[in-house]
């Protein structure tokens, strides 16, 4: 009953003009950002993070939250029009969105996407609405150890998800802790690695990194990939079909695949690190595992796009709830998310909940709003975005790029801190070119501070024995669980790899 006070609360505040004004551009913004190739929710978030300052906390995190899942609605559209997936998580999606558009059902399968990205994103808000406060109540009794552990549990879990590359993986964790070392030193209040610059004594700031990798670096790689020598001839025509709308059977044989796809997407959000590509390539695995027709996938099964689709929205979803109830982002995009809580003077954690009502059930309550906006959005806005696809490259990096500078240079007028976007931005491509991990540097980035305060903490209660983190039950739960997913997680993603191979081998 309080969940539902509190949700009814949060909604009162999500339903002001001005706040479903921020949530609207935040979802157009959101698909925009999808529908260009390369482009991803991280990117989108760091570049448009500056232009949140001066807003109200509500307005401005309802705004982020949107951008962060209408990315992953409009990156399917580049994926079923194009063969091309606008950021990761949809590139499962590819598999059988691209064969149904070429088979003359791209308007079924453009509707399918949104109606499954609908389904996933809401059953994932259903079950933060109902989990996340009793994951705020079992985290109340965590300590400087259980702190110090998850941001480890985090860091290890997205580099073993890197796979064959978890040594660049490793080595891109690395720099970012060395980075996140920079400062004056809060205990001690030795400077470390400033070299006398007092632009470096409150650290390197988060979001010129984030944006020269995200956003620059992404530029400068599709450049190098030759993204702006092509034209739009490559996008597949939707609107001379005769049927747009899915037919009855596309209901019928998908009503399942969305339970399955939404329930396996959230568990997999959970665990930080896994993500959405994760959860999409599981989801599409399972879902043909199950299929009475499994050898019609990859060649337009309306439930090969429905599965990832179903799962990368919720897995989104399920990523917020270690973000807002232990601090712990799973994922590049929450991680520029907690960062944004924090430029406002706000720490998610255990008490986040509790002390900010208003902010954390807004930003629940939003997310159902904005869901339903982003299935009008992506239904009836198809036309506009697929005039995006068709604007050449070469015109969008140039206008990316300002955007990139005029926004990092908004935040606080430093030109340290724009050289070092641009910085970020040679570094950014240059890891992208050789396999490095951009999100590994930024979570570690985030998380090394983080991490570094809750070990010397640890440390000084236990007068510098380390044996606390096994004295502690629920160090001992952590810890177990830390050890499951390192082992368990790599052969699912094995297998579901494997499919994902032979399922694009076999198209």
């Amino acid at each position: 009953m309080d969940v539902f006070a509190d949700l009814v609360m949060g909604l009162s505040l999500a339903i002001t003009p001005i706040n479903l004004l921020y949530l609207f551009v935040g979802a157009m913004v959101g698909m925009t950002v999808g529908v260009i190739p390369g482009f991803g929710p991280s990117a989108g978030l760091a570049i448009l993070l500056p232009v949140t300052f001066g807003m109200d906390p509500i307005g401005a995190i309802m705004m982020l939250a949107a951008i962060y899942y209408g990315a992953m609605y409009g990156g399917t559209i580049t994926s079923i029009l194009l063969n091309t997936p606008g950021e990761s998580a949809t590139v499962a999606s590819t598999f059988d969105g691209y064969p149904l558009a070429k088979k003359g059902r791209a308007g079924p399968a453009l509707v399918m996407q949104a109606v499954a990205s609908f389904v996933g994103g809401t059953v994932g808000v259903v079950l933060i609405t109902v989990l996340a406060p009793m994951f705020a109540q079992v985290s109340r009794s965590f300590g400087p150890p259980e702190y110090f552990l998850l941001a480890t549990m985090g860091m290890l879990t997205l580099i073993v998800m890197i796979g064959s590359n978890w040594k660049l993986g490793c080595l891109s964790a690395l720099i970012g802790f060395a980075l996140g070392t920079v400062g004056v030193d809060l205990e001690t209040g030795q400077g470390r690695y400033t070299f006398g610059s007092a632009e470096l004594i409150g650290g390197i700031y988060f979001i010129p990194v984030a944006i020269g990798l995200f956003g620059l670096g992404e530029v400068f790689y599709s450049f190098y990939k030759g993204l702006h020598r092509q034209g739009a001839g490559a996008v597949l025509a939707y609107d001379k079909e005769k049927r747009f709308w899915p037919d009855r059977l596309d209901w019928i044989t998908t009503r399942m695949t969305m339970v399955r796809g939404s329930i396996l997407g959230f568990v997999v959000g959970v665990i930080p690190g896994a993500g959405a590509t994760i959860a999409s390539l599981m989801a599409y695995s399972l879902e043909r595992s199950v299929s009475k027709n499994p050898d019609n996938f990859g060649k337009g099964e309306m439930a090969g796009l429905v599965a990832p689709e179903t799962a990368n929205n919720a897995a989104s979803s399920g990523a917020m709830i270690p973000l807002l109830t232990l601090g712990i982002p799973g994922s590049a995009s929450t991680a520029v998310l907690l960062a944004a809580l924090m430029l406002w003077g706000l720490r998610p954690g255990p008490l986040f909940m509790s002390q900010n009502p208003e902010l954390a059930w807004g930003l629940i309550a939003s997310m159902y709003l904005g869901n339903m906006a982003l299935l009008a959005i992506n239904i009836f806005a198809i036309p506009l975005f697929v005039m995006l696809l068709k604007v050449p490259y070469r015109l969008l990096a140039p206008a990316v790029v300002m955007i990139c500078a005029l926004g990092t240079f908004s935040v606080h007028a430093s030109f340290v801190e724009t050289w070092l976007m641009f910085a970020a931005g040679v570094v950014g491509f240059f890891m992208r070119l050789y396999g490095f991990s951009p999100a590994a540097l930024v979570l570690a980035l985030v998380l090394g501070p983080l991490a570094e305060e809750a070990l010397r903490q640890t440390l000084t209660i236990s007068r510098g024995s380390f044996a606390i983190f096994v004295e502690r039950p629920a160090s001992l739960w952590i810890i177990a669980v830390t050890i499951v997913l390192l082992g368990l997680v790599p052969l699912v993603q094995k297998l579901s790899r494997g499919t994902a191979a032979a399922e694009k081998a076999g198209g």
